[in-house]
C-alpha cells in the first residue's frame, strides 16, 4: 500500500512489517492475521455442523465438542471479527479525515501485536492438554470447574489480546478528534469514521470491565481466591454481570463499524449522497448510548426480578429505533438512484432484510415472558448469527471488495465475487433460518448430540448442509484472493470511479506519508464535491513542506511477546518450577522493551520536500 522506492528481498519484506507502525501496513497485518483466524473459526464451525447433522453422531465427543464449540465463538467474536474490522478501520479512516498517519503510530502496532500474541496463546490449549471448554462466554459456574489449562488459556489470552483492542480503539479515538483535515468538521467526517469514531468510544468503556473479569477470574484459577465461587462467599453472577456489561457493546463494536462500511458502499454504486446523514450520525451515537443499557437482557432467566427485568426489556427494544432509522436511510438512499450491482454492493442489498430479520428475533427476545421459552435454545443461536454474519460478516465481505483496492492496488475479480456472494448468502440463510424451527421444537443450544424422532433431523442436515455452502464461497473467495495476487493489473486511483471520500483522491499505491499537501474539505464527501467542480483532485489547505515521519520499530512485537511469555509462566508456576522464572522474564522482556522506548532518541524522520514524488506524474509501481 505504501509506494515502494526500491526491490526489497523476502527477508527485507518480513522485517519491514516486523518493525511497521505504517497504519497502511499494519491494515494488512490486521487482514492476514484476521483472515487466517476466520479460516480457524469457519473450521471450527464446520466440525460442529458435521456432529450435528444426524443424531447420535459421534464425529466429536462431548468434550471435544464444547472445547471446538467454544473456540468457535471465542475466535470467530475475539479474533476474527475484532482484527478485520481494525484493518479496514486503519486502511480507511485516517485517509478519509486527511491524516498523514493515525495519532500514535508506535502504539497502533503495539495493540497489533498484543492480539496476535493473545489469540496465538488461545490458541495453544489445542496442543497443550485441551483447549476451553465453557462457552465464549465462560460462566464462572462452568469455567471455576472445568480441568486442565483450557480456561486459563482462554482468560490470558484474552486478556492480551483485549489489552491490543483497548489502545487501539484509544488511538482511533484520538487520531479522529486531532487529527481531522482543515474543514473536516464532524459533521462532515465519512459515516464509516464516524462509526469507527462510536465504536472505539465503546471499546474505551467496554474492554476495562472485562480486563477486570479476566483478571479476577485467573486470580480464581491461578490463586484460588474465589470470588466467584458462591460456596466460598463469592458470587457466581457477578461474572455474568461483568461479562456482558462488556459484551453486549461488543455486538455494537462490532456492528456499528459493518453499518459505516455499507453507508459508505451503498451511496457509491447508487451515485447518491447518502439520505439523511444526520440522523444517520445521531442514530449512530444513540446506539452507542444504549448499547450500555441492555446487558441484563441476557439475564432474564437468572432471578433479577420483575422491575429489572421489564426495564432492560423496555431498553432492547427502544434500541431497535435507531437501527429502523438506519434501514430506512439506506433505502432511501438506493431509491431512485443508478445502482451498480457490484459484489459489495450485493452485500449491502443482502444485509437489509437479513438484518432486518435479526433484528426483529431480537426483539421477540426482549420480552422477558417470551425470552423464558427461547432462551438456551436454538432460537437464540439463529438470532446471534443473523445479526453477527448477516450483518458484521456481510459488511466484512462487502468491505473487502471495496477497498481492496485501495489496500493492495489490485481489484478482486467480481465474477468470482458473485459466485462467493450466492454460495455464502444461500448457505447462510439455509444454515440459519431453519434454527428459528429447531428452537421452537425444543432444541437446545450447546448439545452435542440428540435423540432420533425428537423431530431434530431433518432441520439439522439442512443446516448442515448450508454449512457446507458457505464453505464453498469461502473457498473460492480465497481462490479469488490468491489468483488476484499474482495478476499484474494494477487499479490506479479512484477504480470505482464514483468515490466520494478522500481516500479515492490519492493516487495508487498510496505514498508512505498519505497526503503531500494536506487537503481542504469543502463539504460532505468531498472528493465528490471537487469532481464537480471539474477538478482532477483535492484542494490543498497548506504549501508543500517537508514532512515528519515515525521511525519503524521492534519494540512492539517485543512488549507484545514478553506479555506472552509472562501468561505462559503464570500459567504453569504451580506444577513447574520454571513457571515463576519464565513469568518474570516475560515481564522483563516487557518492561525493558518500554524502557528502551522512553530512553531511545526516536523524534522520526523527515521527508524533504525536494523528495516527494510528483503526484500528477507517479508511475503505479509493482
Amino acid at each position: 500500500m505504501s509506494t515502494i522506492t526500491q526491490k526489497k528481498g523476502f527477508g527485507g519484506v518480513v522485517w519491514d512489517y516486523l518493525t511497521t507502525v505504517d497504519h497502511k501496513k499494519i491494515a494488512i497485518l490486521y487482514m492476514m492475521a484476521g483472515g487466517f483466524f476466520f479460516l480457524v473459526g469457519g473450521l471450527e464451525a464446520m466440525l460442529i455442523r458435521i456432529q450435528l447433522a444426524v443424531p447420535n453422531n459421534d464425529f466429536l465427543n462431548g468434550d471435544a465438542y464444547n472445547q471446538v464449540m467454544t473456540m468457535h465463538g471465542t475466535t470467530m467474536i475475539f479474533l476474527a471479527a475484532m482484527p478485520l474490522l481494525f484493518a479496514f478501520m486503519n486502511a480507511a479512516v485516517p485517509l478519509q479525515i486527511g491524516a498523514r498517519d493515525v495519532a500514535f503510530p508506535f502504539v497502533n502496532a503495539l495493540g497489533f501485536w498484543l492480539f496476535l500474541f493473545g489469540g496465538i496463546f488461545l490458541n495453544l490449549g489445542w496442543f497443550l492438554g485441551g483447549a476451553p471448554d465453557a462457552g465464549w462466554t465462560s460462566y464462572a459456574s462452568l469455567s471455576l470447574d472445568s480441568k486442565g489449562h483450557g480456561i486459563d488459556f482462554y482468560a490470558l489470552g484474552l486478556q492480551i489480546s483485549g489489552i491490543g483492542t483497548l489502545v487501539g480503539g484509544i488511538n482511533f479515538l484520538a487520531t479522529i478528534i486531532s487529527m481531522r483535515a482543515p474543514g473536516m468538521t464532524y459533521m462532515r467526517m465519512p459515516l464509516f469514521t464516524w462509526t469507527t469514531f462510536v465504536a472505539s468510544a465503546l471499546i474505551l468503556f467496554a474492554f476495562p470491565p472485562l480486563t477486570v473479569g479476566l483478571a479476577l477470574m485467573t486470580l480464581d484459577r491461578v490463586f484460588h481466591t474465589n470470588f466467584f465461587v458462591a460456596g466460598a462467599g463469592g458470587n457466581t453472577i457477578i461474572w455474568e454481570h461483568i461479562f456482558w456489561i462488556f459484551g453486549h457493546p461488543e455486538v455494537y463494536i462490532l456492528i456499528l463499524p459493518a453499518f459505516g462500511i455499507f453507508s459508505e458502499v451503498i451511496p457509491v454504486f447508487s451515485k447518491k449522497r447518502l439520505f439523511g446523514y444526520s440522523a444517520m450520525v445521531f442514530a449512530t451515537v444513540l446506539i452507542g448510548f444504549l448499547g450500555f443499557m441492555v446487558w441484563a437482557h441476557h439475564m432474564f432467566t437468572t432471578g433479577l426480578g420483575p422491575i429489572a427485568n421489564a426495564i432492560f426489556a423496555v431498553a432492547t427494544m427502544a434500541i431497535a429505533v435507531p437501527t429502523g432509522i438506519k434501514i430506512f436511510n439506506w433505502l432511501f438512499t438506493m431509491w431512485g438512484g443508478s445502482i451498480r450491482f457490484t459484489t459489495s454492493m450485493l452485500y449491502a442489498i443482502a444485509f437489509l432484510p437479513t438484518f432486518v430479520m435479526g433484528g426483529v428475533t431480537g426483539v421477540m427476545l426482549a420480552g422477558v415472558t417470551a425470552d423464558y421459552q427461547y432462551h438456551d435454545s436454538y432460537f437464540v443461536v439463529a438470532h446471534f448469527h443473523y445479526v453477527i454474519v448477516g450483518g458484521v460478516v456481510f459488511g466484512l465481505l462487502a468491505g473487502l471488495h471495496y477497498w481492496w483496492p485501495l489496500m493492495f492496488n489490485k481489484m478482486l475479480n467480481e465474477t468470482m465475487g458473485k459466485i462467493t456472494f450466492v454460495l455464502f448468502v444461500t448457505g447462510f440463510h439455509l444454515t440459519f433460518f431453519i434454527q428459528h424451527f429447531l428452537g421452537l421444537y425444543g432444541m437446545p443450544r450447546r448439545v452435542f448430540t440428540y435423540l432420533p424422532g425428537q423431530g431434530f433431523e431433518t432441520e439439522n442436515l439442512v443446516s448442515s448442509a448450508g454449512a457446507f455452502l458457505m464453505a464453498a464461497g469461502v473457498l473460492v473467495m480465497a481462490v479469488n484472493i490468491i489468483q488476484t495476487a499474482r495478476k499484474k493489473e494494477y487499479a490506479g486511483k479512484d477504480p470505482w470511479v464514483d468515490g466520494r471520500t478522500l481516500e479515492w483522491s490519492l493516487e495508487a499505491p498510496t505514498p508512505e506519508y498519505n497526503f503531500k499537501q494536506l487537503p481542504l474539505v469543502r463539504g460532505l464527501d468531498p472528493l465528490w464535491i471537487e469532481k464537480m467542480a471539474g477538478k482532477k483532485g483535492m484542494t490543498a489547505a497548506e504549501p508543500v513542506g517537508d514532512i515528519h515521519m515515525p521511525n519503524s520499530s521492534i519494540l512492539p512485537l517485543c512488549m507484545a511477546f514478553g506479555l506472552f511469555v509472562a501468561a505462559f509462566g503464570l500459567m504453569y508456576h504451580n506444577e513447574h518450577a520454571w513457571g515463576i522464572p519464565v513469568a518474570l522474564l516475560g515481564l522483563l522482556i516487557t518492561l525493558g522493551s518500554m524502557f528502551l522506548r522512553s530512553v531511545v532518541d526516536d523524534h522520526g524522520y523527515h521527508i524533504h520536500k525536494e523528495d516527494l514524488e510528483d503526484d500528477t506524474d507517479r508511475r503505479v509501481k509493482a
